[in-house]
């Protein structure tokens, strides 16, 4: 949860549709942002290109279950004998005028949706009860928040009430050719060894009817080709990298290892 400030260069993202140009308009005018897609698809790379491209510092904070409202705020804590006050990276993005990202936001506890509201209107505003300080965020600053739509359940999903505050984009994974490219630039990889890698992910992520939650995700593509690149075999990287990450039952794991074969066959 420490600000990362990005170098001149952006990290590498390469866009896929009108993205890029909606988190420029959305930070110019203080609005706040929702990305929703599957893991692995990008969505963390690209706030981080986003945030190095426009030149702000990043605060990015892995929303979990025991992820409170004063993680995101502060605290006082003791220090030397004596009560200090210390902000949160939400507090610290606000005074800065900073990007502050909350990844996978349905996780976090739901006191927290209560802290983001004053934040997502007209106000922009964060109370802080522990200090009596109101805080308005300055131009520069913008909240972003992203979640998977795929593991929403009743317990665990974003109120409309909350959806409805920020603008949103849809990810998915990339088409075959911009995929392979990423893969092939990320990993150090020829591209023309990429391509399998590529349409095995295609064919996994078309399988209906097995034990996967997900298909495999582009992240976990560079990871197989950067081992490959590493000069590991075949096999043994992509049991590293693809099948064994995507699931513990040995039956879906030998129908993973066929559909391998048959794509590299």
């Amino acid at each position: 949860m420490n600000a990362l400030l990005r170098e001149p260069l952006a990290p590498f993202y390469r866009p896929v549709s009108t993205e890029c140009a909606l988190f420029e308009t959305a930070h110019a005018k203080g609005l706040p942002l929702l990305l929703k897609g599957p893991t692995g698809c990008g969505k963390t790379r690209f706030v981080e290109h986003m945030a190095a491209k426009l030149g702000r510092p990043l605060y990015t904070v892995a929303c979990h279950d025991d992820l409170s409202a004063a993680d995101l705020i502060g605290r006082y804590l003791l220090r030397g004998g004596a009560t200090e006050w210390v902000d949160g990276p939400l507090t610290r993005a606000v005074r800065e005028g900073a990007i502050c990202y909350l990844d996978e936001v349905v996780e976090a506890r739901k006191d927290v949706t209560v802290v983001l509201h004053p934040l997502t209107d007209n106000r922009r505003t964060l109370m802080i009860d522990r200090t009596g300080e109101e805080l308005v965020a300055p131009p520069g600053f913008m909240l972003v928040a992203s979640y998977n739509p795929g593991y929403q359940n009743i317990l665990k999903r974003l109120k409309p009430s909350t959806r409805q505050r920020f603008l949103s984009i849809s990810f998915t994974f990339p088409d075959p050719v911009t995929e392979a490219a990423v893969v092939a630039r990320e990993s150090g990889l020829a591209e023309a060894r990429v391509q399998p890698l590529v349409r095995l992910a295609g064919h996994i992520r078309a399988l209906s009817g097995m034990d996967l939650e997900e298909g495999v995700s582009t992240r976990l593509l560079i990871y197989a080709a950067s081992l490959i690149a590493g000069g590991m075999a075949l096999d043994k990287a992509l049991e590293a990298a693809v099948i064994e990450p995507l699931t513990d039952e040995p039956d879906v794991a030998q129908a993973l290892r066929d559909l391998v074969a048959s794509v590299y066959g």
